[in-house]
């Protein structure tokens, strides 16, 4: 993917949605009172606008302008692990013990930690791990502490920044080689991602803390996390987070497949009463949040000095880069959500053309139309992209997509179906008797006599009552 500053793709957005996208982040940077704040909004798989905002020189060409990318990093280390899920390395319902033995949190599986569902406390021991050196936790139990589980494992979500600390170390026993190298000979290269790094390359934007009553700045210190490094070193810019984006949605198979970065954006942890509240979960190393009536994806992060935020909307094809200097002020979540729903509702997504399917085998194509499941009715659907659907004709209800697998059955896709079998069952004569799915038996009319339904049909049928 390219990302072409704003000036050499100037039709790329309208004039009016471009106006609307810098006039959002001058009013982020003026009010959160940030000393520089660079942005990219990416469409279908390009970057279309960089936008830039100052208060300090240096920013002009923002997209190639470091900054620190905090928790944005663990996406990063999930990447990794789940790298290693599929080479078979490990399985997410692996204890911990397993492959990295001697933690005190060896309980906990692979697939909690990515998920925050390990238990484990969300800071390291003091003192404050993001001001300080990474030399001061030469050790796991450094970063652990005397009391490294506050929960159950895999009870409840808690975020925690030793949990990824030690997903970085599981990475480093099973690769023998530093998380940094690993990251940058697995990712970052064949990515393109030229720009991401742990430590700060030039040019790169300084931290500030903003006074909170006075328009005057202090300069927050930068320190290697050490063994922390995992869970919020990185270094990056818009340009490389664009092109990350991207590969969060489609995947790269030099590095993760598309089936498993969607793995990544499924929910993936218990969701407690706060959470469905604010409409957020979390997956395998990325946060899912729902606002305005999108689901967005991807990851915030902050570091003394820094704010970042990457948001995602998957099915609109667009994605949000937003980056800062300042330990706090603008709420970057809330403008990487705003950035997404400008260009959304400015430039709606033009539909692809409808177009037949090239083929059909008639076997399939006798399935099409109404089935009752009970007196309820639902329709199967062929489409263009080779899956069937079945959902209800009209109203809510159980619905999702199948997927062929090639032996006259289909595995569905979402919903209360995900990875249930759907099959066609035949007669003796090859009439379609019933579609079964999952046990649940659909007939061509309600309770059809002479249908396979459970419990079987009243053999003197429908009646009235007189």
């Amino acid at each position: 993917m390219t990302t072409p500053h704003q000036d050499e793709c100037p039709d790329a957005l309208l004039p009016g949605t471009r106006r609307a996208l810098l006039h959002r982040i001058a009013v982020s940077q003026a009010e959160g009172r940030a000393p520089s704040l660079v942005a990219a909004v990416v469409r279908d798989g390009r970057t279309v606008w960089q936008g830039a905002r100052a208060g300090l020189p240096g920013t002009d060409r923002g997209e190639r302008i470091q900054y620190r990318i905090g928790s944005l990093t663990k996406t990063f280390t999930a990447v990794l692990v789940l790298r290693l899920r599929d080479e078979g390395r490990l399985d997410l319902a692996d204890p911990l013990e397993r492959h990295l033995p001697g933690t005190g949190v060896g309980e906990a599986t692979v697939g909690e930690l990515l998920a925050h569902a390990g238990g484990l406390a969300a800071e390291s021991p003091a003192p404050w791990w993001e001001r300080t050196p990474g030399s001061l936790r030469p050790g796991l139990d450094d970063v652990l502490g005397e009391r490294p589980l506050l929960h159950p494992a895999g009870r409840r979500f808690h975020y925690s920044n030793p949990g990824y600390t030690v997903l970085g170390a599981l990475v480093e026993r099973l690769r023998s080689a530093p998380w940094e190298e690993v990251l940058r000979r697995e990712v970052l290269e064949p990515l393109g991602l030229d720009r991401t790094s742990a430590q700060p390359l030039a040019p790169h934007a300084d931290g500030w803390a903003v006074h909170p009553w006075a328009d005057v700045l202090l300069p927050e210190p930068v320190q290697d996390l050490g063994l922390m490094a995992p869970a919020g070193q990185l270094w990056s810019t818009t340009e490389d987070l664009a092109r990350f984006a991207v590969f969060l949605v489609h995947g790269d198979d030099r590095v993760l497949s598309e089936a498993t970065v969607r793995e990544m954006r499924t929910p993936a942890t218990p969701v407690e009463a706060a959470d469905v509240a604010d409409g957020t979960s979390y997956g395998l190393g990325m946060q899912i949040q729902r606002q305005g009536g999108r689901l967005l994806v991807g990851h915030s992060g902050s570091l003394p000095g820094f704010l970042a935020n990457l948001s995602i909307d998957v099915d609109g094809g667009l994605a949000a880069v937003v980056l800062a200097n300042c330990t706090s002020g603008p709420p970057l979540s809330t403008l990487g959500a705003d950035l997404v729903r400008i260009v959304a509702e400015a430039e709606p997504r033009v539909p692809a053309p409808w177009r037949p399917l090239s083929e059909v085998d008639s076997s399939v194509l006798e399935l099409a139309g109404p089935w009752y499941w009970g007196t309820h009715p639902f329709a199967l659907r062929l489409t263009a992209d080779g899956t069937v659907s079945l959902g209800p004709l009209t109203g809510g209800g159980r619905r999702s997509r199948f997927r062929p697998n090639g032996d006259g059955t289909w595995t569905g896709l979402e919903g209360y179906y995900a990875g249930e079998l759907l099959k066609a069952v035949r007669r003796p004569d090859g009439a379609v008797d019933h579609l079964d799915l999952g046990s649940f038996v659909f007939t061509r009319q309600p309770y059809e006599e002479g249908a396979s339904v459970p419990g079987g049909v009243d053999p003197d049928g429908w009646r009235g009552i007189g």
